[in-house]
């Protein structure tokens, strides 16, 4: 009889057993916890999440595949697709024929700081030009030593730039002379109007005016044509008249875009240079010194009230001094 309880009891018993294990938890050091009803959930999740791993790395194998597949087939059917790349180069054709160069062969003139810093507005250049209205024809030219090895370094994806000319010849090697126009400012000649069939050359240096006038003696000892920005024509600056390189490639497809030189220099012209509109610089002459005599007439008022009031306040003290004099003689007299 009491084998037969004890064999009805056996399987209630290993039921009880079972859930109990349920709430269980073996710990790192061996011993047993006791899990609440969220850390069990918890624990079913991440034991889900590691049974699927391998299934979620598939996915992601063939999602990439997939990826890749759709690529190779847009770059077949004429898209532009350059490797390593998450998104498609934009094509931008220059809708202007002119050619904007900048001439790199002035490296050896430059520390290695100012190389870095022609390296940052070149960059600029190249962005500006993607973005503009009316894009021009980009040309590098002399491109070396410092310069170059700057570039790769700090830069790989330069040589994958689109819609410019890279040059390691020099800018009258590569476009005939007799189109060359050499931008630079000690040039006695005054640029008013674009050619679109020139091309109008930049110099690629940074050296904080301590080689003055060199593009300008570049220019004579080539026998080229040269010009300066209408600067004068409509600017007042307070800094010198000597524009980076970026600058003065911004400046000229800004003219292109708005035909208007003096909305081209107040559109890219830095703070900095405290650059005023030129026939304005007298009014805000003429407004300065009113308020500087406006400020005097103040003082010379403040002075005079001043000095009225200090002679009264002698006077009176005079009058009290007097009368504290006389008032013992009153009360002798008395």
């Amino acid at each position: 009889m009491s084998s037969d309880i004890v064999k009805d009891l056996t399987p209630s018993r290993e039921n009880n057993v079972a859930t109990e294990n349920k709430n269980v938890h073996i710990g790192n050091n061996g011993g047993t916890e006791i899990l609440s009803k969220n850390q069990r959930k918890k624990l079913l999740r991440h034991q889900k999440w590691e049974e699927e791993r391998n299934l979620r790395k598939q996915k992601r194998k063939e999602k990439r595949q997939k990826r890749s597949l759709e690529r190779k087939t847009q770059g077949e059917e004429g898209g532009e697709f350059v490797a390593g790349r998450k998104r498609l180069r934009k094509e931008v054709k220059p809708s202007s024929p002119l050619r904007l160069v900048i001439d790199c062969s002035f490296d050896n003139l430059m520390m290695f700081k100012d190389v870095r810093k022609l390296h940052k507005q070149i960059q600029r250049c190249y962005a500006v030009n993607r973005r503009a209205v009316h894009p021009v024809q980009f040309y590098l030219t002399s491109l070396g030593g410092q310069l170059k090895q700057n570039m790769d370094k700090t830069d790989e994806g330069w040589v994958n730039w689109k819609d410019i000319t890279v040059k390691a010849e020099a800018y009258h090697e590569v476009v005939a002379k007799e189109q060359l126009v050499y931008l630079t400012s000690d040039s006695p000649n005054v640029l008013t109007e674009l050619d679109d069939t020139k091309a109008y050359v930049i110099g690629g240096l940074v050296d904080h005016n301590h080689h003055k006038g060199i593009t300008f003696e570049r220019a004579q000892e080539l026998g080229i044509d040269h010009a300066q920005l209408p600067l004068n024509s409509f600017v007042k600056m307070n800094s010198r008249k000597v524009l980076a390189v970026n600058h003065v490639f911004e400046i000229m497809l800004v003219y292109l875009e708005k035909r208007d030189w003096q909305e081209a220099f107040f559109t890219v012209l830095p703070l900095r240079k405290g650059a005023i509109p030129l026939g304005q610089e007298g009014t805000a002459t003429e407004e300065k010194e009113e308020e500087e005599d406006s400020d005097r007439d103040s003082d010379t008022a403040e002075t005079v009230i001043q000095n009225t009031t200090n002679t009264q306040e002698k006077g009176q003290e005079g009058q009290d001094t007097l009368q504290l004099k006389e008032a013992p003689k009153e009360q002798t007299a008395a």
